[in-house]
């Protein structure tokens, strides 16, 4: 073979630099992909198999704190552990690089996060962030439940967690693989979040996102905590907006149908509290989402109070138009809310009444409310609840409801007239649940055959019950509405009978409404009067009393008033 030329000589040069700088251009490329991996959290989250191959070496000063650290426990030192001196050995264990050293300061704290009974000093907080920051897997999870534990127990404040900035790194904890450091993160936040500042700190830092994706985890003890924290956000209208933003809806109707009763409970709570703003309501029940209504709807024969209460309330807050109820009501809902009515706890009890009083209030609902089932079950309820005032209040504005709707005939044959009467005599009664009875049963009273039903009832605690409720003119509206029920029941001899015996407390109230500065009450007052004077033993004692005299007083008062507005339309027409 011949020897090259000089230009082949210079190709073959020219060849060999083009290869090197090739090469040197893929190790660089190795090595900055090499960086990146190493500095990826996969690998920090995986540590456990990285100590193997490395184990940073002790510092001197760290050797003899664990020493020192690990004489005072032994020495029983672990009866004051909250003191000056164990508190600077924790940190340099903490901020060490040594996993086990790290290791020895989150098992000390989890051990006096399991014992204490006392608040948590503000620089034992300081060690945490080196811990739940650790690339150590044990640390994570001994430390991430350690501040649970504090948190759980009221040893922390929830707003100082976050104020020392301990709220990233435990957001950060989110993300791992693990499924037990993600549950004790997802706990955290959730214990975090019944604070309104905190809420919106979570949300500034955007944790929203990873908690709705854990909230998809298959792990039942990650889900739970992760919708128990998505239930606590919530709770600010703030973070609802970008929980909705963020498609929590979908996700939190999904976890309705979740074999864990404890995640339905959370998701349908949830819910309940993005319902009660009803600018998401048609975000909630759009077309393609109507599968929420029946969702809940089917919740309400869960066999777990806790669920079918809250379905109810969900229900409740979503009713808020015609046709949403009447879409509630043709999907068959009231035979399942007669059934809540009859057996379950109080709060399944006050959460389908309350549901029922919403649904009555309007009318289309009202002929397929008004039936036998129905107004038995609520009669049922006030005869058992009496002193219950929530139960009470709503089953009376129900029956007050159906009763403008000229359903009387079916309440008259019910338990209802009767249960209305005898939640009068109960002592644990609200006043406003007492003023909403007596103006049902003022307005059942204005029709004959409600009025003969409600006689049939009365004895003579009920009469005295009712004049007593007529005197008492501080509680105006409900003084007005029991003398009414009388002036109507006055017509029945039992009736006169039973009043009878209270001539002197009512003459009170009838001198009393006929000096009244409202006209109806003067006008019932004087009404009242006349029907009475009908009974010999009433007409005797008003002419011994100065009731006539302030009859007398009324009619020049209402001359007066007739001259006065006689001269005012003269002047007007002039």
């Amino acid at each position: 073979m011949g020897q090259l030329c000089g230009r082949c000589m210079q190709l073959l040069r020219d060849f060999v630099a083009a290869v090197q700088r090739m090469c040197s251009e893929l190790v660089r490329s190795i090595k900055e992909c090499l960086t990146l991996i190493s500095n990826c959290s996969c690998l920090k989250q995986g540590s456990s198999k990285a100590r193997q191959l490395y184990q940073p070496i002790l510092q001197p000063h760290e050797r003899v704190t664990a020493q020192e650290f690990l004489q005072h426990i032994e020495a029983g030192f672990e009866m004051s552990p909250l003191g000056k001196d164990p508190l600077e050995a924790l940190r340099t264990l903490a901020f060490s690089e040594n996993p086990g050293l790290q290791q020895s300061a989150a098992l000390y704290y989890l051990h006096v996060s399991q014992h204490i009974n006392v608040p948590l000093p503000v620089e034992h907080l300081e060690p945490f962030y080196a811990l739940l920051r650790s690339a150590d897997l044990e640390v994570q999870q001994m430390s991430s439940l350690s501040l649970v534990n504090f948190l759980l127990e009221g040893n922390i404040d929830k707003e100082l967690v976050v104020e020392m900035g301990l709220l990233e790194p435990i957001l950060d904890l989110l993300e791992s693989e693990d499924p037990t450091v993600q549950c004790n993160s997802c706990a955290c936040i959730m214990t975090l979040a019944v604070s309104e500042s905190n809420r919106e700190a979570i949300g500034a830092a955007r944790g929203v996102t990873p908690l709705l994706s854990l909230a998809n985890s298959y792990d039942p003890r990650v889900q739970q905590n992760a919708v128990g924290a998505i239930l606590n956000l919530t709770r600010s209208e703030k973070i609802q907006q970008v929980l909705c933003k963020e498609g929590a809806l979908p996700v939190l109707a999904l976890l309705l149908e979740s074999p864990d009763s404890e995640v339905q409970y959370y998701s349908c709570a949830a819910l309940s509290n993005v319902a009660a703003n009803a600018q998401h309501h048609e975000a909630m029940l759009s077309p393609a989402n109507r599968f929420l209504l029946r969702t809940l709807i089917s919740l309400l024969s869960s066999a777990v109070d806790k669920v079918s209460s809250q379905a109810c309330v969900c229900l409740r807050n979503l009713a808020a138009s015609a046709d949403i109820q009447a879409e509630m009501v043709a999907e068959d809902v009231l035979p399942q809310l007669c059934s809540l009515l009859a057996s379950r706890g109080q709060d399944v009890r006050r959460a389908s009444v309350a549901l029922l009083w919403r649904l009555s209030q309007h009318p289309h609902n009202q002929e397929a409310l008004a039936c036998v089932e129905l107004l038995q079950s609520l009669g049922r309820l006030l005869a058992e609840h009496r002193g219950d005032p929530v139960i009470v209040g709503h089953a009376a504005c129900i029956i007050t409801n159906l009763s403008l709707a000229t359903h009387t005939q079916g309440i008259i044959e019910s338990p209802c007239v009767e249960g209305l009467l005898q939640t009068m005599l109960s002592t644990d009664l609200q006043e406003d649940s007492l003023h909403y009875v007596i103006s049902c049963l003022a307005e059942l009273a204005k029709q004959e055959g409600a009025t003969l039903c409600m006689v049939q009832w009365m004895d003579e605690p009920l009469t005295k019950c009712l004049v007593s409720l007529a005197g008492q003119l501080e509680h105006a509206e409900p003084s007005f509405q029991a003398a009414s029920i009388i002036h109507h029941m006055i017509g029945h001899e039992k009736m006169l009978l039973l009043l009878r015996g209270h001539r002197a407390e009512i003459q009170a109230y009838l001198k009393n409404f006929l000096t009244h500065q409202e006209i109806r009450f003067q006008q019932l007052g004087i009404s009242t009067l006349c029907r009475l004077r009908a009974d010999p033993e009433f007409s005797l004692a008003f002419r011994k009393s100065q009731m006539a005299t302030l009859l007398e007083q009324v009619r020049q008062q209402t001359e007066e008033t007739q001259e006065l507005l006689r001269a005012a339309i003269c002047q007007d027409e002039s």
